[in-house]
């Protein structure tokens, strides 16, 4: 488990980093945005996470399993949405968002789908180091959002 310092640097100063150079198009395309409905507020919380884009399902990982806020907030409301790049030039260089429902899969083996999901995606590889790094001593959690 990480440290408390690391847990705050990560959410105080990575995380706002990652989604200004995301939001602003400066980050690459290993990283998307998570949009969720706060679960007490009411307002939209974005986090960044890895992009885990295949086709019109997308896979993303929670490296605190069940603590973490956003699946707090998926249980709440399972409609989110996803800030990724496209997958084909002619769609733009920018980023959009996609909507859809995210489902929490207790069951699954997220280590296993993450190894396959980073088999020809260098970057991705690179983040699951990190999530690795959250993830230790917590079991994490598949989350596969089938989009509109």
């Amino acid at each position: 488990m990480p440290s408390a310092w690391e847990q705050a640097l990560n959410r105080r100063v990575i995380h706002p980093v990652v989604v200004f150079a995301l939001n602003n198009g400066f980050a690459p395309p290993t990283f998307a945005l998570l949009e969720t409905t706060g679960r007490r507020t009411g307002r939209q919380r974005v986090v960044p996470v890895a992009n885990g884009l295949q086709g019109n399902t997308f896979w993303l990982f929670a490296g605190q399993g069940a603590a973490a806020a956003y699946v707090h907030n998926i249980r709440a409301d399972p409609r989110v949405r996803i800030k990724v790049t496209p997958a084909r030039l002619r769609d733009g260089f920018g980023f959009r968002w996609r909507s859809g429902t995210a489902h929490l899969l207790p069951d699954d083996d997220a280590r296993a789908r993450h190894h396959a999901l980073c088999k020809g995606r260098p970057g991705y590889r690179l983040d699951g180091l990190a999530l690795r790094r959250l993830a230790a001593g917590a079991e994490m959690l598949t989350i596969r959002v089938d989009l509109d």
